[in-house]
């Protein structure tokens, strides 16, 4: 039987076919002889044998599958049913909707996938209904995307991902530490672990939740207060499913895995919504997802809150009243600069004011602001972004980072022409701000009388209140905080017993899942501008040394001094303090 040719080979070679004495086919003969018709029918007759035959083989896949089969051609598709799955998404999987109605959704594809299975989850989850996948072959595939065309133009939008109160409670009750919630991880079903993720973070404060692919497996690890902790393994079979659903949720394009992509994904929580910002990247072993929680509806921290304290509240409460110049916090990423400019922010947002921001992104929506959003890909750069803004007749300015010339010199421009301007910039201490600015290229002339002042920052955990107790230090670090504390100004040093130094540090208890340290706090060194530091930028021969010796001369407070100084105050460890500064 193998010798005989299928009905595709038969379609595939018209050649085959009976032929004249001249050569030509019948076929050929009969179209020129103006009789057509038995030729079309025949051809016709074959196309349709030719189809039966691929859609028993594609029932006969169905069947291997365990799926139902069934075929779309003459099917009444809704507009509903098409518009659950974008266009892009379908032709990359080779699948669409073709029935939603009431608590029931049909799903077509021509082959089962961890991607479709994942959309099928993601719709039934969304409609409270039942999914059902059906196998279709090409021709049935053709003909979903057809009716694309009928449909407007639909952007993909981000889903929204309801968690009840019931939810949060399920996945919260019992989390007292890191270890149960590992025990819970190995317990659930793929589809509730991001259910669980989101809980479960929220419950233990975590700032950003990392889902990484590595060789033999995944690994889920939270970040709080700052530190990464790890959370699970995951078995490296779930990575597709999970992976797939992240990327629905988040409007991202699921077959698109070798470049980063960045999204945003809505929690409607009882209490109100909260954003979530997804990250992915590529990498050896599959792509690193990170999600970040943005408490948009927040109350946020006041200026009152930051943790300044003594001389340097009072200096830097001076320079934020001042009607113009330059205020600029540095630390690394990660270290608050955001939050203290949004505490700034927060004291001057007043009626008769107009302020206006340029970030990236905006993290934190405020009520009275005017937020601008940069975006690299539509040629809107933080300069391009500021000369727009000075335009709108602004107070206030808050730019997100200086990271070049132009938006150095245009912000420098700005406060020397009636503006107060707010802004970050990466250095390692306040006084390597200026060497910064100097080295991007900045006029000394220009930034001597622009600038107002320079917060240096960290971020350090707080002790739990509930588990505190009495820490020794080991003379190495007594020796270092001894020297740090007779370092000090006059002012801060005569309200130290430096002959009666105690700290403290947390034991681990269930309020603090067993890390010793419950919310963060900033710790700071800030300097003021004045003739000397002045005269130092002018002169040209200017180092981040010689503007560290002025100012501490001046009275600064530096930040290991601030952080030992809130460690004797039961706030924080020596240990943090030497983590974030040393």
């Amino acid at each position: 039987m193998s010798d005989f040719p299928s009905i595709s080979d038969i379609i595939k070679k018209p050649a085959s076919l009976p032929q004249t004495a001249g050569g030509q086919t019948k076929r050929a003969s009969a179209k020129k002889s103006g009789n057509s018709k038995p030729a079309d029918v025949f051809e016709q007759k074959m196309v349709q044998i030719a189809d039966k035959e691929k859609e028993e083989q594609t029932a006969e896949k169905a069947t291997l599958f365990g799926l139902p089969y069934i075929d779309l051609v003459g099917f009444p598709v809704s507009s509903d049913a098409l518009k659950a799955i974008p266009q892009e998404t379908a032709e990359a999987l080779k699948a669409g909707c073709f029935y939603l109605s009431g608590d029931q959704i049909r799903l077509a594809a021509m082959a089962p996938s961890a991607e479709i299975e994942a959309i099928q989850t993601n719709l039934a989850a969304q409609h409270h209904a039942q999914a059902q996948l059906y196998i279709i072959s090409e021709k049935s595939f053709q003909h979903l995307m057809k009716l694309y065309a009928t449909l407007p133009i639909i952007k993909p939008v981000s889903k929204d991902i309801v968690i009840t109160d019931d939810d949060l409670n399920k996945y919260q009750v019992g989390l007292n530490n890191l270890d149960s919630l590992k025990d819970k991880f190995t317990s659930v079903s793929i589809s509730d672990i991001l259910t669980l993720m989101i809980a479960s973070a929220l419950k233990l404060k975590s700032s950003d939740m990392h889902v990484e692919a590595e060789e033999k497996g995944i690994a889920v690890r939270y970040r709080i207060d700052g530190v990464l902790h790890d959370i699970a393994a995951l078995p490296k079979e779930q990575w597709k499913r999970f992976i797939s659903r992240i990327k629905l949720l988040a409007a991202l394009k699921l077959n698109v895995t070798d470049r980063p992509q960045d999204g945003r994904v809505t929690l409607q929580l009882a209490s109100g919504n909260l954003d979530v910002r997804v990250s992915t990247m590529p990498t050896i072993h599959g792509e690193s997802v990170v999600m970040r929680i943005l408490h948009s509806g927040s109350k946020g921290v006041t200026f009152d809150e930051l943790g300044l304290r003594g001389d340097a509240f009072n200096r830097l409460k001076r320079e934020v009243e001042r009607p113009n110049g330059m205020i600029i916090t540095t630390g690394p990423t990660g270290s608050g600069k955001t939050t203290t400019l949004y505490a700034i922010l927060r004291t001057l947002n007043k009626p008769g004011v107009k302020i206006i921001t340029l970030e990236d992104p905006i993290e934190i929506k405020m009520e009275g602001i005017n937020q601008s959003q940069v975006d690299a890909s539509r040629d809107y750069t933080f300069a391009k972004g500021l000369r727009s803004i000075l335009r709108q007749d602004p107070d206030i300015c808050m730019v997100g980072e200086i990271r070049d010339l132009e938006t150095a010199e245009i912000s420098i421009q700005a406060s020397l022409t009636g503006h107060l301007m707010l802004s970050t910039i990466h250095t390692n201490s306040a006084s390597g701000t200026i060497p910064r600015l100097l080295s991007m290229g900045v006029k000394p002339f220009l930034l001597a009388p622009s600038l107002n002042s320079v917060i240096g920052q960290r971020l350090v955990r707080r002790i739990c209140e509930a588990c505190i107790e009495v820490d020794k230090l080991d003379p190495e670090k007594s020796a270092f905080v001894e020297k740090a504390m007779n370092d000090l100004p006059p002012e801060e040093k005569k309200n130290v017993n430096l002959g009666k130094l105690v700290f403290y540090k947390g034991k681990g208890c269930e309020v603090c899942s067993g890390l010793g340290y419950k919310g963060r706090i900033g710790i700071y060194e800030i300097f003021t501008m004045n003739k000397e530091i002045e005269a130092v930028i002018l002169s040209g021969q200017m180092s981040e040394y010689a503007i560290q010796e002025i100012a501490v001369k001046n009275g600064m407070v530096t930040m290991v001094q601030d952080g030992i100084l809130k460690a004797l105050d039961k706030i924080t460890t020596v240990e943090e303090v030497f983590r974030v500064t040393e």
